[in-house]
């Protein structure tokens, strides 16, 4: 597989309930319903979390920003309606780091969302996305 690439395997156990994962990597527990596991909805949540505080981290490294805790909170609004898909997103970033400061912190969020989260980027243009910067 090349970097330009991405694959997942997913396997049906029961009702909503599902396994799947990246090539190699242990499984992931995944229910429509969820009770079992973490939803399909919320797994797109912690994509995007993870994926924007993944160019967040690297991004204050190069700010010289000795990060000690990162957390990120995902909040999404669904339709009442099917196809019941996200409308809108609330991401709030909490940090923690020698020298990290409000406006550090918000040019990382601000080039990781509007420039270099995959994840972010592959969503649908009309989904809102808002978010919230909290230093420690």
């Amino acid at each position: 597989m090349t970097r330009n690439t991405a694959q997942a395997t997913v396997r049906w156990r029961h009702q909503l309930v599902f396994e799947g994962s990246g090539p190699g990597r242990p499984p992931l527990t995944i229910d429509g319903e969820s009770a079992a596991g973490t939803s399909p909805v919320e797994l797109l949540l912690v994509a995007c979390a993870t994926c924007a505080g993944a160019d967040i981290v690297g991004i204050l490294e190069k700010m010289r920003v000795r990060l000690e805790a990162l957390d990120i909170e995902a909040v999404g609004i669904r339709r009442e309606d099917h196809p019941r898909r996200l409308t809108a997103i609330r991401l709030r970033f909490s940090v923690r780091g020698a020298g990290a400061n409000e406006t550090k912190v918000r040019r990382a969020v601000a080039l990781s969302l509007d420039k270099y989260c995959s994840v972010m980027a592959s969503l649908a243009p009309d989904i809102r996305v808002d978010c919230d910067v909290a230093i420690a």
